[in-house]
């Protein structure tokens, strides 16, 4: 007979997950960390930079479209990418740039911000800051590098990409959400016996319940194990939620919507039906962003959307202008899965696609929510309060499970190095 048939499939499932968590470990350590603090991203933002998240004057906000020349005006160097065209109340505008390409070297231009911040009342400029720079970490920085930590480890783009760090990552939760399974497979009872008059149900649950408790007097190495193998099995259908999301998120383009369109059903995008450029080249529009936007109004209107429009980008890497249509804030933090966007082709102005969030296709539902399960927000805060519960027992599960690695092996090498006698007294079957 085949080893692993007569031996049972427990030992190698332990082995796989064994080692595929001691290669994540680090890796989900950080994120779960992260995960747990940028679930309330907004927020610290608010706590450790009013100078820049909070206007300083009274009065009715100019128009941010205007606005954003201004910016464009000072520094010729970049262009706007995004202007949001309501503040919340008593919030500043938050203007995204990026920088243009210079003609003398074919390389775009770094400009060392990629974030203005003005008062809306007078435009004044409050202050710039590199969204997700690495370093000086800074209160103003200090959200945004754990954000980018998260989902990327900080990652330099070179050969014409910054998408490594996201492979990267996306390739750790692809190991974590197939470890999921294992985990769960290997705290369900081992023993083949009958559930006796309890029946098999009863007998079974008998046997799997201690796999759900601590023992709060139990030695050290006990009390690790108790916690590992319980709060994965507490929380077992959030983490796993957590790294299918990570990798669906992560590895999107790649390997999650190619997958999904080859088994269900999908409405592809503008986001999925073009190829990005490369950093040093961008698409840069033929339109402004005012007659999108009086374009996108109008369709909204015929649409029967009864929220404004909320927010204006561009994208260059894939030649899209997107409007989304929310109140004030109503980009971030909501319940759902996110407000409507219509999107425009920024050559052209005609109309590339929109997001009507929970319509179309069980599969475009599907791809809809990945985000906002990942973070939690498609439950509001409840969700976000979840979400951060989650991201400490990730990083707590992470280390126990490598304490136990390192006490069975610790186990393993006491045995080898047992005297002789004893240790040949010990391999010998029992009589």
């Amino acid at each position: 007979m085949v080893p692993w048939l007569r031996t049972g499939v427990r030992p190698y499932v332990g082995f796989l997950h064994r080692w595929a968590g001691l290669a994540t470990a680090g890796f989900l350590f950080v994120s779960g960390l992260t995960g747990a603090v940028i679930s309330w991203d907004h927020e610290l933002d608010d706590i450790l930079n009013p100078h820049l998240m909070h206007a300083r004057t009274a009065g009715a906000p100019l128009d941010p479209l205007a606005l954003a020349d201004r910016v464009e005006a000072r520094d010729p160097r970049v262009m706007v990418t995004f202007v949001p065209l309501a503040p919340e109340p008593g919030g500043s505008y938050d203007i995204g740039v990026a920088g243009k390409v210079d003609p003398k070297t074919g390389r775009r231009i770094d400009p060392g911000y990629n974030q203005v911040f003005l008062d809306p009342a007078t435009g004044e400029e409050l202050g710039r800051r590199n969204w997700g720079a690495v370093w000086p970490i800074t209160p103003e920085t200090f959200v945004s590098f754990l954000y980018v930590l998260h989902y990327s480890l900080h990652v330099p783009p070179f050969l014409g990409t910054d998408r490594w760090g996201l492979w990267l990552m996306g390739a750790v939760a692809l190991v974590w959400t197939v470890d999921c399974l294992f985990g769960f497979y290997l705290t369900l009872p081992s023993s083949k016996r009958g559930g006796g008059p309890r029946g098999f149900w009863g007998g079974f649950w008998a046997r799997w319940k201690p796999a759900w408790k601590i023992k709060a007097n139990a030695s050290a190495y006990r009390l690790n194990f108790d916690i590992h193998r319980a709060f994965g099995l507490w929380l077992w259908g959030v983490l796993f939620t957590v790294a299918f999301t990570a990798f669906s998120l992560n590895l999107y383009s790649e390997v999650f919507y190619p997958a999904l369109s080859k088994i269900s059903q999908t409405t592809p995008g503008p986001f999925e039906l073009r190829t990005p450029r490369d950093l040093d080249h961008p698409i840069m529009p033929e339109l402004g962003y005012r007659p999108i936007l009086a374009e996108a109004e109008r369709e909204a209107k015929t649409r029967g959307w009864a929220a404004p429009a909320g927010g204006v980008f561009y994208s260059p890497e894939y030649g899209v202008y997107g409007v989304g249509f929310y109140e004030p804030g109503g980009d971030h933090g909501s319940a759902g899965v996110g407000p409507p966007y219509l999107y425009y082709d920024g050559l052209t102005g005609a109309l590339a696609g929109d997001y009507r969030p929970w319509r179309g296709t069980a599969a475009d539902i599907f791809v809809q929510a990945q985000f906002p399960l990942h973070s939690g927000r498609i439950l509001g805060l409840p969700g976000r309060i979840l979400i951060s519960f989650t991201g400490l027992v990730v990083a707590a599960l992470s280390v126990t499970g490598v304490v136990i690695w390192l006490r069975k092996r610790q186990a393993r090498r006491q045995r080898r190095a047992a005297p002789v006698g004893l240790g040949e007294a010990a391999r010998q079957p029992a009589e």
